[in-house]
């Protein structure tokens, strides 16, 4: 799955904060700063578990403020072995 997490979320803590939330949820991946103030999360795990971590992205539990997630679906590649930040 692949996230776009628009709002107040970069400067916050946001990416690091979604790693631990990713890693509790069995899932490998990243999240990454853009240059439009966008964060990218991709993540590689079960179904539910990434549908889990969008509830979380969604709740308001999020450091900083999330004002829109935009996801998408797709077949894992096996890209990653760990979650990282960049």
């Amino acid at each position: 799955m692949t996230a776009f997490v628009h709002g107040h979320v970069q400067g916050v803590g946001f990416r690091w904060f979604t790693r631990t939330k990713a890693m509790e949820f069995g899932l490998v991946g990243s999240a990454t700063n853009l240059v439009d103030g966008r964060v990218e999360v991709v993540v590689e795990g079960p179904r539910p578990a990434c549908a889990d971590l969008l509830a979380w992205l969604r709740g308001g539990q999020t450091p900083g403020r999330v004002e829109q997630v935009v996801e998408q679906f797709a077949p894992a590649r096996g890209t990653f072995r760990r979650f990282d930040v960049g």
